[in-house]
């Protein structure tokens, strides 16, 4: 096993949760992904608008790409960890339902360098959604597992804070 927690004991956000020598790692990593529509520095860009005749609530066929910030907490000045890169697009026409397809890239401690791909439906208005990890790169080269999201807050211009506490499950010999 690999000595790589020693290299950098300031990492909060993520955790090796298996500590044995087998054929995978498991590890734990939490953090807020900001994503901001209104203002005058985006990070997220609606690049498709809904049909006309589309549902107002629901905003059927509308599609954002996203360039959004990772973060250590829920305070958007916190510590930036990585960057949540890709689009989501509403699907729903009964409910506010995304596809959601992101790479989530780390750019902080022994994770620099290192992505999650996560894709699936995430019906925004549960208050807990679980999409799956399809894979990664680096550390987390031929990941699976699951992300566990919750929003922490929404504003009247649809700027969203959400958790993620995602477990992953890594091959060792990815270097953990």
């Amino acid at each position: 096993m690999s000595s790589f927690w020693a290299q950098s004991p300031t990492v909060n956000w993520a955790r090796r949760l298996d500590s044995s020598n087998g054929p995978e790692t498991i590890t734990n990593v939490q953090f807020y992904f900001h994503d901001i529509l209104s203002g005058s520095n985006p990070t997220a860009e609606r690049v498709v608008q809904p049909a006309s005749g589309s549902s107002p609530t629901t905003l059927f066929g509308a599609v954002v790409m996203a360039d959004d910030p990772l973060t250590e907490t829920a305070d958007a000045s916190s510590k930036v960890i990585g960057r949540a890169q890709g689009m989501y697009a509403a699907a729903g026409q009964s409910e506010i339902s995304l596809l959601m397809a992101m790479s989530y890239g780390f750019t902080d401690g022994p994770y620099n360098g290192s992505s999650l791909s996560i894709m699936g439906k995430n019906p925004a208005m549960d208050p807990t959604r679980e999409l799956p990890v399809l894979g990664g790169t680096g550390l987390f080269r031929m990941a699976r597992g699951y992300a566990e999201m919750k929003t922490v807050s929404v504003n009247a211009g649809g700027d969203a804070v959400v958790h993620y506490n995602v477990t992953v499950y890594a091959p060792a010999s990815n270097g953990q």
